[in-house]
């Protein structure tokens, strides 16, 4: 199954060479190419050279493979591009292990023999490593080498039941994030890579946010909730030892006075970690998608009730520290050996209150929506 989208130079040439391996593989199966809105002769060498065209008038990468998936007749998928990227001899090495029952998905590694004209330096070297990371930490089971390679061999219904939805390149990181998420079997084989016969569609940095921020919603534990515990925990001890040693922190021959970092560190670690609470129970409710059992606890009904109690009596008590504060000062004792430390913890107590208070609502809100759409399905 090719996309296509304005390769009628190389169209042609990918399909006779898929045809040809099929036969001589002695393979059952068509080549069926996914138009997705050519306005050159793309489609007409397509169908000349063997393949059945489908349309897909919506633009967009995913939207066509995912046109091609469901058009499929046959039980066994591979993907690949039009473009002469793809060495289409290699066929057999990808569907043999999925065809052998060894794998469900199988991915054509093109890292084998690469040069500066067939991939450009910063996808080789950087863009498709740090996304191949990613991937690798957010699905939690997938360990291939190239996660975003198009050359792809799979079991039809395996990747049907993922309810894959990306629109854009975006696509092959969805399906390796939830493909992992399924506990798919997945393998890496080396394809190897050509020069491409035409121009790249791939927009370098569009298309790379697009695939961040598709692993940001599918894993937003790995970008929010362990970094925004990290700063919490930092801004938690500083405070502690503000309020244990008023001199500061020795560094040096300095004396650093960690009260105002500690603010900064708890709340924006706070609201971090909130905001990948918001993400993650969103991702639950719109997908379906099973929460890690250490944090399945917000999507209890008295989750967002307890944040805001907790939130009102944190603000609470942080006012409390402020007017026993300016208690003092009235009185006429405003030199407390600690006084800076104590200012500083009722403001992050204040701000931590706020948000925690605040946050309660918005997902009390969230849910309330949540159960209103469900009443009206």
């Amino acid at each position: 199954m090719l996309p296509c989208l304005k390769v009628e130079d190389s169209v042609g040439l990918v399909v006779r060479e898929a045809v040809e391996t099929l036969e001589i593989a002695g393979v059952a199966g068509e080549v069926l190419v996914v138009d997705n809105g050519s306005a050159d002769r793309s489609a007409d060498v397509a169908s000349l050279a063997g393949a059945r065209v489908i349309a897909e008038k919506r633009p967009g990468y995913g939207r066509a493979i995912r046109s091609g998936i469901s058009a499929a007749l046959g039980p066994i998928v591979v993907m690949a591009d039009a473009d002469w990227t793809y060495d289409m001899t290699k066929l057999p090495l990808l569907v043999e292990p999925v065809l052998r029952g060894e794998a469900d998905l199988a991915i054509g590694s093109r890292f084998n023999g690469l040069s500066g004209e067939t991939m450009p330096l910063l996808h080789r070297y950087v863009g498709t490593p740090i996304l191949t990371e990613l991937i690798r930490r957010a699905g939690g089971q997938v360990s291939v080498s190239d996660s975003q390679s198009g050359c792809r061999c799979f079991r039809k219904d395996a990747i049907s039941g993922l309810k894959l939805s990306a629109d854009g390149m975006e696509f092959a990181s969805e399906m390796l994030i939830k493909g992992s998420r399924h506990r798919l079997r997945v393998v890496d084989v080396p394809t190897g890579y050509r020069k491409r016969i035409g121009t790249s569609k791939l927009n370098t940095f569009g298309d790379g946010w697009r695939h961040l921020r598709m692993i940001i919603l599918l894993a937003p534990e790995l970008f929010f909730i362990a970094p925004g515990l990290l700063l919490f925990l930092i801004g938690a001890v500083l405070s502690a030892a503000a309020l244990l040693d008023s001199n500061g922190i020795e560094v040096g021959s300095l004396r650093w006075q960690p009260v105002f970092f500690a603010t900064i560190a708890l709340v924006l670690g706070l609201q971090t970690i909130l905001v990948g609470l918001v993400f993650l129970w969103r991702r639950a409710a719109l997908t379906g998608a099973r929460i890690a059992g250490f944090l399945d606890f917000i999507r209890a009904a008295s989750f967002p009730p307890a944040c805001s109690i907790i939130g009102a009596a944190l603000l609470l008590a942080g006012l409390a520290l402020d007017a026993f504060l300016l208690a003092n000062s009235v009185a006429g004792r405003p030199n407390l050996t600690r006084q800076n430390a104590i200012a500083s913890l009722a403001q992050s107590l204040l701000l931590v209150g706020g948000s925690l208070a605040s946050f309660g609502l918005i997902v009390t809100w969230l849910h309330w929506d949540e159960r209103q759409k469900h009443s009206l399905d």
